[in-house]
């Protein structure tokens, strides 16, 4: 069972990133700083791969040595940093949407309601973020609208290869989720690596950018006001 801090942290993060499923913030630097909050507490081991090597028995014996990333699965931090922004949120996207889907795989292999929680919990956190990735998308230039709210029933993601062993189907389960938890830390980076580019991050506030362009509008036109007959700018 989770503990109440936990619980109320968990439930104080899906406050925080679901005003309503769906509603968007139009600020770009206060949505950038749930983002930001968000993967930081999402790539926490605590959350879903360490619950999961207990309740398989996988920390027993030495067997939680075997539960490292499968190279490949999921992309490098490396890989992220070179996508341009909406790239970058297209794929943290679509890679999520495949967690979504292994999740509910994983979950058949955990009959018990009670350690179903923090997985129920962890899937609300992705979906919220999901939200905020379509959200981020929308500010960024040049948006594609290729980022869609996450849809409440079953994606359309492909599914995991069927393993027979049942202990090699849990072994495979905690590669994965150690996999997100590292993927989770690298997306965490990326994003204050956008905080870190205030004029960056200023060019991509399309409202500020609105607001700018008015004012220089204004200035011109004053200009053009003052300027003696007969005399032409320069």
């Amino acid at each position: 069972m989770l503990a109440l801090c936990d619980l109320g942290l968990v439930l104080g993060l899906l406050f925080l990133s679901t005003p309503a499923m769906g509603s968007c913030l139009d600020n770009y630097q206060e949505l950038l700083g749930q983002l930001q909050k968000q993967a930081d507490f999402m790539q926490h081991t605590s959350m879903l791969l360490d619950p999961y090597i207990s309740i398989q028995g996988l920390d027993k014996d030495g067997l939680k040595k075997h539960c490292r990333e499968r190279p490949g699965v999921f992309p490098s931090k490396d890989a992220l940093q070179q996508l341009s922004r909406q790239e970058f949120l297209q794929i943290l996207n679509t890679t999520l949407g495949h967690v979504l889907h292994r999740l509910r795989t994983l979950q058949k292999d955990i009959p018990k309601a009670q350690d179903l929680e923090k997985l129920n919990i962890a899937k609300l956190n992705i979906r919220g973020f999901k939200n905020n990735i379509h959200c981020m998308a929308q500010l960024l230039p040049g948006s594609l609208e290729k980022t869609e709210p996450t849809p409440t029933g079953p994606g359309a993601s492909p599914s995991p290869t069927p393993i027979s062993d049942a202990f090699q189907r849990r072994l495979e389960g905690c590669r994965f989720l150690h996999g997100y938890h590292r993927f989770m830390h690298s997306v965490g980076q990326v994003f204050r690596e956008w905080g870190q580019s205030p004029s960056r991050s200023r060019r991509h506030s399309p409202r500020r950018g609105l607001r700018k362009g008015k004012h220089r509008t204004h200035l011109s036109s004053r200009n053009k006001r003052l300027m003696p007959r007969g005399w032409l700018p320069r």
